[in-house]
């Protein structure tokens, strides 16, 4: 049991029913009144996020989670198969838990959170930046870097990103798995 003085975000917690991630929160003092903690809250089952107020200094159940290292194999019709880098055990993952899984592509290094209770696997977590190569995108125009003008690119896992002018086919880029953008070129 925890209090809302626990309250973190990134913390999974036990609320009606469902096993939510606290994505923000605040702690608010009126004037008149009790203190409250405004949260917004992540469903790990279904995706959905909502609104909740909390009354400062209620209890609320946590939920035992666990996250483990798992490298993305391939993809079926079952689902995405990843495997445990440490017990080598195989795991199916419909589409549904993994945010970003256009920017997925085999042999990566994911986490994937797993409610310790329950063996049910509630979330796949892509790491901060991942590194693929354009298969393409238009020629840029010479003269034209005068403003930070973008352009669509598709990369190797079927994704679109916008990407700078100066990138051609066949680059490495770095791209952001949390807003899908161009971070850099990398070079190999």
């Amino acid at each position: 049991m925890a209090t809302t003085a626990d309250f973190k975000p990134g913390l999974c917690i036990e609320f009606n029913n469902d096993i939510y991630t606290i994505l923000e929160f605040q702690h608010v003092k009126p004037g008149k009144g009790p203190a409250f903690v405004r949260t917004k809250l992540k469903s790990l089952t279904n995706g959905k996020i909502i609104d909740n107020t909390f009354t400062a200094g209620v209890k609320i159940t946590t939920a035992r989670v666990v996250t483990r290292p798992h490298q993305y194999t391939y993809k079926d019709e079952m689902g995405y198969h990843f495997m445990d880098s440490e017990t080598f055990e195989e795991v199916i993952v419909e589409e549904s838990k993994i945010e970003a899984h256009d920017l997925l592509k085999e042999g990566q290094q994911v986490d994937v959170m797993i409610h310790d209770e329950k063996g049910v696997v509630l979330q796949v977590i892509l790491p901060p930046y991942v590194v693929l190569r354009v298969t393409y995108t238009e020629p840029g125009v010479k003269g034209d870097t005068a403003t930070s003008a973008m352009k669509p690119a598709t990369v190797e896992t079927g994704a679109r990103i916008q990407v700078p002018l100066f990138i051609d086919n066949n680059e490495l880029i770095k791209v952001n798995t949390s807003t899908y953008t161009y971070a850099e070129r990398v070079k190999e």
